[in-house]
């Protein structure tokens, strides 16, 4: 249904003449005419009658006015929710216990106005379709990866890096290490099932153990965090990588520990992905959020892959 033929005939119900509501819409009195026309030629119906006091409703104006005010009600909250400003900022975080998801609650509590909507796609390739069709308006992810190239439609700023911690079980060999270097773990049993072959963590850990020539074993199915964590705890053999701020949820008897990779040091390096026409203000404080020195970058004797 065409709204300004809706609009106008309720500002032609409310003024009563349809000079008036031209007068009201800043448009001619024969457009008026011929928007109200048109409608009625829509709805089958004659909703005006004109009188020498100007135009009256017919039955079926008056039935159809109480519905036409809905409609352009509906409209003015529909295009509410979608203004800059008001609708929430959709950010990806890839990971609700991970290093991202962090960031956004640190950048909420200081800017606790701003609504978010806060969601975990799978890959890079998911997010970045997303930020395209809109779907969100920023994501965290590791870009870019060998042979990828974003589309020009989209940016990408390096936001934080995170170093990488090696997580073992009380009876692993390392498990009482204050830290261990890279080159210190080749040999050792690097367990890591969740790594998916083409995403950018892959790459990443791909271009680690080739650096250092370590052998990460992704062998088995994933069955999730909590068994992973159970399988290390009781592993005299078994470690895996972790990001620092990672969020574990593991029982106090696991005994789980979290040793620092030193010499150098490895850090996942995220970066904010937007589309470069997304006019959401909530996202520009983001990005200043983040770039507020508040977030740690890479800096000598820290190792990132030369893609990054």
């Amino acid at each position: 249904m065409d709204l300004e033929a809706v609009r106008t005939f309720v500002a032609a119900a409310d003024a009563g003449r349809f000079q008036d509501a031209a007068t009201d819409l800043s448009v001619t009195q024969q457009a008026v005419s011929k928007r109200i026309a048109g409608l009625e030629k829509s709805l089958g119906v004659r909703l005006f009658t004109r009188t020498a006091r100007g135009a009256k409703l017919t039955v079926d104006g008056q039935a159809f006015l109480p519905h036409a005010r809905d409609l352009l009600r509906a409209a003015a909250r529909a295009v509410a929710s979608v203004r800059p400003g008001r609708r929430a900022l959709r950010v990806d975080v890839i990971g609700r216990r991970l290093a991202p998801a962090d960031v956004v609650r640190d950048f909420h509590r200081a800017h606790p106005g701003i609504g978010l909507d806060v969601v975990t796609l799978f890959d890079a390739d998911a997010a970045v379709a997303a930020v395209r069709s809109g779907d969100v308006d920023a994501s965290f992810r590791a870009v870019t990866m060998p042979g990828r190239q974003l589309p020009d439609d989209v940016a990408a700023v390096r936001a934080f890096d995170e170093p990488v911690q090696l997580l073992t079980g009380p009876a692993h060999p390392l498990a009482d290490a204050g830290t261990v270097t890279p080159e210190g773990l080749a040999g050792r049993r690097i367990w890591m099932p969740g790594i998916v072959p083409g995403t950018e963590w892959a790459a990443y850990y791909d271009d680690l153990a080739a650096a250092f020539g370590l052998t990460i074993e992704v062998t088995g199915p994933d069955f999730g965090t909590e068994p992973l964590l159970d399988t290390l705890a009781g592993s005299d053999a078994l470690a895996t990588f972790v990001g620092e701020q990672t969020r574990l949820s593991a029982p106090a008897g696991h005994d789980l520990r979290r040793i620092a990779v030193r010499d150098p040091a490895p850090v996942y390096p995220h970066s904010l992905v937007w589309h470069r026409d997304n006019p959401h203000p909530a996202l520009a404080a983001l990005r200043e959020h983040l770039g507020s020195g508040r977030f740690a970058h890479s800096a000598p004797g820290t190792w990132t892959p030369a893609w990054a």
